[in-house]
């Protein structure tokens, strides 16, 4: 894919939704850091469920910490691996209250070292919470990079490294956004939507799937 069709693709992206955001609910740099962490294996929908119930009893890190695992517990249970997701988010509470006093650090680093915190949650919270220009290559992101061409990889840090050399500049802050969203209602993995595709004609995707017949089936 050259660079013309990667401008004109996020161009569209852009035009169509000209700020994406995260489908998780938050309203401070820790609650996205919990709520991603929380959304590790499981749907944005059923984590915003629990931290409906979450966050309005406890939102902080001394809060949830004062909760203690099994307290935190009845909170996320309904949360796939619930149990080692409390585990990971009081002993993350725990080093942001003794190391980073009680806020979440602008440092990939230093997220990074945090319990359940990988690269792909740090790069979340570095874009939407501090805006940096990362790419948080999830499922999604990996199948749409590849499927279209955009930035093609066997592996999400290739992915995630082709990204970051080849996403158009003026598009990079919202890039992760808008693949994220076209993956999951689009570019579906099952069966993509290629007939309702705003980018169908720049995509080198080659099994485009027709659009279903009058019969809906």
């Amino acid at each position: 894919m050259n660079k013309e069709k990667r401008l004109e693709i996020f161009r569209r992206l852009c035009e169509a939704n000209p700020e994406p955001k995260t489908e998780l609910e938050y309203s401070t740099p820790f609650e996205l850091l919990a709520a991603v962490l929380l959304s590790a294996q499981a749907t944005d929908v059923s984590v915003n469920i629990a931290t409906r119930r979450l966050f309005p009893v406890a939102n902080t890190p001394e809060a949830i910490l004062a909760l203690g695992v099994k307290g935190l517990e009845p909170y996320i249970q309904t949360i796939g691996l619930y149990r080692t997701k409390a585990k990971h988010l009081i002993e993350t509470c725990r080093i942001l209250i003794d190391d980073h006093g009680g806020e979440v650090p602008e440092d990939r680093e230093a997220l990074e070292a945090l319990p359940g915190v990988g690269r792909k949650t740090a790069n979340v919270v570095l874009n939407t919470a501090f805006g940096w220009e990362t790419f948080a290559v999830d499922t999604h992101i990996f199948r749409v990079s590849n499927r279209t061409g955009i930035a093609p990889g066997k592996t999400v840090l290739e992915v995630e490294l082709r990204s970051d050399r080849l996403i158009p500049a003026p598009y990079r802050q919202y890039a992760h956004h808008w693949l994220i969203l076209h993956g999951r209602y689009v570019c579906k993995a099952r069966k993509p939507e290629c007939w309702r595709c705003s980018i169908q004609d720049l995509c080198e995707f080659r099994r485009k799937t027709p659009a279903p017949d009058a019969k809906g089936s």
